[in-house]
């Protein structure tokens, strides 16, 4: 059995109640729901919230619904605590909930190659940058991967550092440079292990968590998608997300 976990945090740092956060008349966080049910390999999906509001705006909307303890450090942790509840779930897909938009083929795309290689236990997404503003971003995480795309290493700086190019727009031009999407598919093992795992060094030098897996010799299998993702951590994400939602969510459920 394949679940989708979307864990959803009411007190963030830098948007308070930011699943709540309205974009076309629904809170953001059904938004997501709706669009990880898309999925087709995915046989049931959870939020896993910290507040009682949370849970009964979700509740209203039809979601199935785990209130987790709110001293839960991270989404992983909070996804580890719905999963080992699910004794039949033998892959955990961790659908961030702050990327209301998400495509149900991306979530696919991520679980296939658990589905066709028993060797993998932990799939990721990455989609090529094209642009120099998402080279430089600190918040958009940079990916490299080896030949059978297993991740080398994650960063919030450029990698890799394109040594003979003059300028970032040749950087992204003459190598091919991938973000980071953080949608993560484990074996429920996988997923328990990792979160078992204390925080390890590189990982609070970068602030990516995923590195912890990498650091004590955990594989990730790295899925390049030609889809990209709209996350929303701040007001002027918020912002873009609805500005995104009138352009094209709602011109297209309109056709």
């Amino acid at each position: 059995m394949i679940v989708g976990i979307i864990p959803a945090r009411f007190a963030s740092t830098r948007l308070l109640g930011k699943p709540l956060a309205n974009i076309g008349g629904k809170p953001m966080i059904q938004h997501t729901y709706e669009s990880a049910l898309k999925a087709k390999l995915v046989n049931e999906v959870i939020l896993a919230v910290d507040d009682e509001k949370v849970a009964k705006v979700a509740e209203g909307f039809g979601a199935k619904v785990v209130i987790t303890p709110k001293d839960i450090a991270t989404g992983s942790d909070r996804i580890a605590y719905v999963a080992k509840k699910l004794p039949a779930a033998k892959i955990i897909v961790n659908i961030q909930g702050d990327e209301p938009f998400i495509q149900g083929t991306m979530i696919d795309q991520a679980i296939e190659p658990l589905l066709f290689d028993k060797s993998v236990s932990v799939s990721t997404l990455a989609k090529r940058i094209d642009s120099v503003q998402d080279l430089k971003s600190p918040s958009i995480p940079k990916v490299v991967f080896d030949y059978q795309n297993n991740a080398l290493y994650f960063s919030r700086s450029p990698i890799p550092f394109v040594r003979d190019a003059k300028t970032n727009f040749e950087r992204i031009n003459s190598t091919e440079i991938y973000k980071h999407i953080g949608l993560y598919v484990y074996r429920k093992e996988a997923l328990l292990k990792f979160t078992s795992l204390e925080p390890t060094d590189l990982e609070k030098i970068e602030k990516l968590e995923q590195l912890r897996m990498l650091e004590n010799g955990m594989k990730i299998k790295v899925v390049v998608t030609e889809f990209d993702n709209l996350a929303v951590d701040t007001p002027d994400d918020l912002e873009r997300a609805r500005l995104y939602y009138n352009r094209y969510v709602k011109k297209s459920a309109e056709e």
